[in-house]
């Protein structure tokens, strides 16, 4: 069940799966983690954008979308998404516990690694 910690939106794993399931088009998921972390294991079909990216790409994303934010525990994609909401960005969620405990499938390599951001909205 989704909570708020220090303004941001927490999504449990169970709230994840379906919103993978329902596909909503105003809501863009992204893994922060690192490129290794990513090819070793990543929620089939969300793009990679690792952290230390996001500064460099945020005049490129969309104000009007909800984006859901995943790491390894949580953590990171927490103060990514505190980073956005303080840029502008009003609906950044994280993947509370992130894929520490994801339980489903999961595929190995680099299948979406985001290099042009417009790639995010199709």
């Amino acid at each position: 069940m989704a909570f708020i910690n220090e303004g941001v939106k927490q999504i449990d794993v169970n709230e994840l799966k379906q919103i993978l399931k329902d596909k909503p088009k105003n809501t863009v998921i992204i893994d922060v983690r690192e490129r290794e972390e990513y090819e070793a294991f990543h929620i089939p079909g969300i793009p990679l954008i690792p952290m230390h990216n996001i500064p460099n790409i945020l005049e490129d994303l969309k104000s009007d979308k909800e984006y859901i934010l995943v790491c390894r525990s949580g953590s990171r994609s927490h103060h990514v998404a505190r980073f956005l909401i303080e840029n502008g960005i009003k609906e950044a969620h994280n993947f509370y516990g992130g894929m520490l405990t994801w339980d489903d499938e999961v595929k190995t390599g680099l299948e979406n690694v985001v290099t042009d951001v417009s790639k995010l909205y199709q």
